[in-house]
């Protein structure tokens, strides 16, 4: 019988405090002495973005108590699902998520940890989310290379970030790209927005879907145009509150947009 080769090992199955969950060992990058990544912060930490986490279940409960049970909350670039597997787990039984992730492997990690944790609530698309529905072409970077996969942009641009690894933007694997509007979901309550500066595209793929629902929004705004982001959002009726590299933005319906106000 032949010996199997000896092969690298990337994945790799932790305890973390939102599950048991696959994670990257190599997902890191070193600046400054300090190390970033989703990974690096799940296997040195147990947690990821906590803090962030704690606000989105808060919301969505905000959404339960105004508006009724069957909350639908979508994570877009949900990396390998801490969000995801948080708010499934806690809207079991009253509330349901759609988690886009356009990185090949890390989708494969992000649906196994859906998997692992039994969120029947909670389904994983392989897709980027854009202003339009099609194709994309996605960086294919190598796994085995400590980088901050979460930090990959999708298109290069002049101030593209440096995750670890030279990126070969001219070697694309084509990818689905979904823009929200084509779902016609029933319901949206709250979306999280993180896909390394595509994150108005998703909005203007998302204008009759946010005009229609109004759902609560979390958006990344370090590598997107913030004062586009605000006109886009203010122009459908909502207002913005900073928070830290994210805008929380909340429809003047909504009445925790009305209570934080009031406060």
């Amino acid at each position: 019988m032949k010996s199997s080769a000896t092969r690298p090992t990337a994945f790799v199955l932790t305890a973390t405090n939102h599950g048991t969950m696959l994670v990257n060992r190599h997902d890191y990058v070193e600046k400054d002495s300090m190390g970033y990544g989703v990974g690096y912060q799940l296997l040195n930490t147990s947690a990821f973005d906590q803090e962030e986490v704690d606000l989105a279940l808060n919301l969505l409960e905000s959404r339960k108590v105004n508006y009724g049970a069957g909350v639908v909350a979508i994570d877009c670039g949900a990396n390998v699902g801490v969000h995801t597997i948080e708010w499934a787990k806690f809207m079991h039984g009253w509330g349901q998520v759609v988690a886009f992730e356009a990185q090949e492997r890390i989708f494969y990690a992000l649906a196994g940890n859906i998997t692992l944790n039994n969120c029947f609530n909670a389904r994983a698309i392989w897709a980027a989310v854009g202003a339009t529905s099609g194709e994309i072409g996605v960086p294919m970077p190598d796994y085995f290379v400590p980088s901050s996969f979460g930090s990959l942009e999708l298109r290069k641009t002049a101030n593209t970030e440096f995750i670890g690894q030279v990126i070969d933007y001219s070697a694309l694997q084509s990818t689905r790209m979904v823009a929200i509007d084509e779902l016609n979901v029933d319901r949206l309550d709250f979306m999280k927005i993180d896909i390394e500066g595509m994150e108005l595209d998703a909005l203007r793929g998302a204008r009759k879907t946010l005009a229609r629902h109004t759902p609560q929004l979390m958006i990344e705004k370090i590598k997107s145009d913030e004062a586009a982001i605000t006109k886009f959002l203010t122009d459908l009726g909502y207002s913005l509150i900073p928070l830290g590299i994210n805008v929380l933005a909340l429809h003047r319906s909504d009445p925790l947009a009305t209570k934080m106000q009031a406060q």
